[in-house]
């Protein structure tokens, strides 16, 4: 069985859920720097990722899980040099043992973003 947790504090679009639970597991969706009510954020590459974990955190929130719940991350980047100034800002939100994770340079992502981060969690029901 499967269910979605939706909170109004991360963007949200018609056609995908922010996230699933399912047996425990949590799947976020991938997060690009947008505000809630979907406004892109500019700026450096520290103030794109606070941003991004943000909306990660507020839907992990809604999940009834937590960020140190997290057991992978799969980060999208459309240049690869944003990933010094991205490895600073990511280790003040994740603690060892760190999650597992992949980085992934591509083209372009949704509505212009330069990082877009997904997420799986386990909850300690």
């Amino acid at each position: 069985m499967k269910q979605a947790a939706i909170t109004p504090n991360a963007p949200d679009a018609p056609f995908l859920s922010q996230a699933i639970i399912s047996n425990g597991t949590v799947y976020v969706s991938g997060q690009i720097h947008a505000t809630a009510d979907g406004s892109i954020v500019e700026g450096t590459v520290k103030e794109k990722m606070h941003q991004i974990m943000q909306n990660i955190v507020e839907i992990l929130r809604a999940a009834n899980a937590t960020i140190n719940d997290v057991v992978k991350v799969v980060v999208y980047v459309t240049d690869m040099a944003q990933m010094l100034e991205l490895n600073e800002t990511y280790t003040s939100y994740f603690t060892e043992p760190f999650p597992v994770r992949e980085a992934v340079c591509v083209q372009a992502l949704p509505l212009g973003a330069t990082i877009e981060i997904s997420v799986v969690a386990v909850r300690n029901d």
